[in-house]
């Protein structure tokens, strides 16, 4: 698994387009692993394989174009786009709550959203859709995303210097503690909503 990674994301100057593209698509196509991608970069920048730097550089400006090129798509497209992608009571259930949790505490929620697959992408585009002030969403999707790509990128970075000599187990360690976060923040989400 990891030589697979390391492949897509290897030691040479296309990585850091790489990294860029897949940050970017995950914005508004949850599937993609960018988070994956991160980690896997900066562990092979702890094995002096990348700059973590650059790594660090285009995960964030790739996570803030995709953030706000899904802001875009819900600003332009949003009223058809959400009659087919949020049908259903549930789902105009959730797209009602965001845009009430976006009047109340917008910077916050798109700030944590960047953490949360799929919240990222319900998030933007409820922005756009309900054309939440695209300046201030600009600068919190900046600061989202500065927080996201170095939170990734230094944790595959030391997991890859903890484990030089076997880059696989310093991934794994990345991975296990990623997941351990996005699950504790999604508990606590879960509690608070249900409090209130």
């Amino acid at each position: 698994m990891f030589n697979s990674l390391t492949d897509a994301v290897s030691g040479s100057d296309w990585t850091y387009l790489v990294i860029f593209v897949i940050a970017f698509l995950d914005s508004f196509f949850p599937v993609v692993p960018s988070e994956t991608a991160v980690i896997t970069g900066g562990v092979l920048a702890g094995s002096g394989d990348l700059s973590l730097e650059l790594v660090l550089v285009s995960a964030a400006a790739g996570a803030f174009a995709g953030d706000n090129f899904t802001y875009g798509l819900g600003r332009l497209f949003g009223p058809r786009l959400s009659r087919t992608l949020f049908r259903g009571r549930r789902a105009q259930g959730t797209l009602s709550w965001v845009h009430r949790a976006l009047e109340k505490r917008g910077g916050l929620l798109i700030v944590t959203a960047r953490f949360i697959p799929g919240g990222r992408t319900a998030t933007a585009f409820t922005c756009g859709l309900t054309e939440y002030p695209w300046r201030r969403f600009l600068v919190f999707t900046l600061i989202a995303g500065a927080i996201w790509a170095s939170y990734a990128g230094l944790l595959g970075y030391f997991g890859g210097k903890t484990f030089e000599n076997q880059p696989w187990k310093g991934l794994l360690v990345a991975f296990a503690i990623a997941g351990a976060i996005t699950v504790s923040i999604e508990v606590v989400r879960h509690l608070r909503e249900k409090r209130g």
